[in-house]
């Protein structure tokens, strides 16, 4: 009798951690699905769509550099932008070591209204400043609120080549020579600046669609470059939280 009382309480013993792992986990559960909830708000309150995906459905192609490389007038310019954000292969064994991603998708141009290509200057990257700035800006509010909170791994992913610098060029474009890594500890926005999406290699139309929007490029006058036929423009940002 005594040997089976014994076994029992042995058993019962033995289901403690189990059960302190169950709980601990099931805490953790609420603690990420409350601030995936507060995150959204915050999103949604500056105009934002948002969707939650895991790892697995951020798709990353060594493809994506290439068009940053070769067509993009901001390449080498801005420290969010190749060759200074992280190469495809850093991106995706970074991605991978992260639960849970939330999406962002911001429709339209702030302040622009309807417009066509005869609307856009040549140099149209301040002509984008507020679209770039309500993206850019809303990643890194989500981010730093997560951080806040606990979430100490959150890490952001914008858009567009960077335009913190106002009335400034980026000390990337300014400085003479070749591209230099170093030059990053100049930048005058260090706590702000994050790559976009496609810079580190991410495929944001594929991704987009595993979140269940279809992105669709967006034609140009005679195919020329900035000279976009509608103002139809649907952004996208990243935020990731473990």
């Amino acid at each position: 009798m005594y040997g089976q009382r014994k076994s029992v309480v042995v058993r019962k013993l033995l289901l403690i951690p189990v059960l302190i792992h169950s709980i601990q986990v099931t805490s953790m559960v609420r603690e990420i699905s409350a601030e995936i909830e507060k995150l959204t708000e915050i999103a949604r309150g500056r105009g934002a769509k948002v969707r939650t995906l895991t790892p697995e459905k951020i798709v990353v192609s060594q493809w994506v550099r290439f068009k940053c490389r070769y067509g993009c007038k901001g390449y080498g310019k801005h420290f969010g932008c190749p060759p200074y954000a992280p190469l495809p292969d850093e991106t995706r064994r970074m991605v991978d070591e992260y639960s849970l991603g939330l999406l962002l998708r911001f429709d339209g141009v702030p302040g622009r209204g309807s417009f066509g290509p005869d609307d856009i200057p040549d140099d149209f990257h301040d002509w984008f400043r507020d679209l770039i700035l309500w993206v850019n800006g809303t990643v890194h509010m989500l981010e730093k609120t997560a951080f806040y909170d606990g979430f100490y791994k959150a890490f952001g992913f914008g858009g567009y080549p960077c335009i913190y610098c106002e009335h400034q060029h980026c000390v990337a474009e300014e400085a003479p020579g070749v591209v230099d890594e170093s030059l990053r500890r100049k930048c005058r926005h260090m706590d702000m600046v994050r790559p976009s999406m496609e810079a580190a290699g991410i495929d944001v139309f594929a991704t987009a669609k595993n979140a269940g929007w279809t992105l669709e490029t967006i034609p140009c006058k005679d195919m020329e470059y900035g000279k976009i036929m509608n103002s139809d423009i649907h952004s996208i940002g990243l935020v990731l939280i473990e």
